[in-house]
């Protein structure tokens, strides 16, 4: 980030699970302070306990500050060998990051009988619909598909998709479609050259969008932000990977990314498009890269070459 050019002003805060333990709190009173102050913020992953323990780091700052649009942009990279490298994709998931069945409300009615409540509003589903649109908008993108279950969930899905189409029609410059979940990740997986950006409610949207990840190497190389109307989080939305704390070989690919996505958020438009150059250069060359990857590099080897590759011209 330093290399771009941008001063930033850095206010570190730590954010892990003794400390949530500790304060008995999702997010630590110190981690609210700063974003109530600040309101952007660059994370790194939390782990969170399964079936027990803490709420999702995640889901408590989406609903502390309202960050309703997950935004993931999915890309292929060179020299990244999948299943899918012989096709070059370039698409953004725009997930609905506040309601849905992630509303966590739920009730054990009896014994071994438990309901949860998929809650989908209008105010909700218009304002993720006008971000995915406006974010086309702004750059050049030609189409949008929205992900639903309709022709189940006739009210709640139904309410999404009027919602959608609702917003596409002040945007006729934008193709606009509609997939049944089940079948989207068919085609996406059959077919992913057919999308550009996905527009859909909070489940599908989780999914789908580590779904998409794998077809371009996982998501250690998909960057993610989460943006409401006056606070913003960016962050590498893979594990925390206690395992291989210490060694220098994780993967910065997915955080360099999500910076790079801060600073588009920042309207630092051209360090934030040198950043995201650097950084696929990097992959160009083949070298340095980490062990997920297929490379030898260690962490920040990787992010030393995007430095440099940040430094050696204004257009990497």
């Amino acid at each position: 980030m330093s290399a771009t050019g941008v001063k930033i002003d850095w206010d570190r805060v730590e954010c892990n699970e003794k400390l949530i333990r500790e304060s008995g709190e999702s997010i630590p009173p110190n981690v609210v302070r700063a974003l109530e102050r600040h309101r952007v913020g660059l994370k790194g992953p939390v782990t969170t306990p399964v079936a027990s323990g803490f709420q999702s780091v995640n889901v408590a700052l989406r609903k502390k500050f309202d960050l309703y649009a997950n935004i993931r942009p999915v890309k292929t990279l060179q020299n990244l060998r999948t299943r899918f490298s012989d096709v070059k994709l370039d698409m953004v998931i725009f997930r609905e990051n506040t309601e849905d069945l992630y509303s966590g409300i739920e009730h054990e009615v009896v014994n071994d009988v438990v309901t949860s409540l998929k809650v989908i509003t209008r105010r909700a589903s218009l304002r993720i619909a006008k971000a995915a649109f406006d974010h086309t908008r702004r750059f050049g993108r030609k189409k949008v598909t929205a992900i639903h279950k309709a022709n189940i969930m006739k009210l709640a899905d139904g309410l999404f998709l009027r919602c959608c189409r609702e917003v596409a029609a002040a945007y006729p410059e934008v193709s606009y479609n509609e997939f049944i979940v089940d079948n989207a990740a068919m085609q996406l997986v059959a077919r992913p050259e057919q999308f550009d950006v996905l527009l859909m409610p909070n489940l599908y949207g989780d999914i789908m969008s580590d779904l998409a990840a794998g077809l371009v190497g996982g998501l250690g190389v998909v960057p993610g932000a989460n943006v409401g109307e006056d606070c913003a989080v960016f962050e590498a939305v893979h594990g925390s990977a206690p395992d291989i704390v210490g060694r220098g070989v994780a993967n910065p690919t997915a955080l360099l990314m999500s910076s790079a996505l801060l600073l588009y958020h920042l309207e630092e438009t051209s360090a934030a498009d040198r950043l995201q150059r650097a950084i696929e250069a990097v992959y160009q060359d083949g070298s340095p890269l980490t062990p997920d990857v297929g490379g030898t590099g260690t962490t920040m080897e990787f992010a030393e070459a995007v430095a440099r590759k940040l430094g050696r011209s204004s257009d990497c």
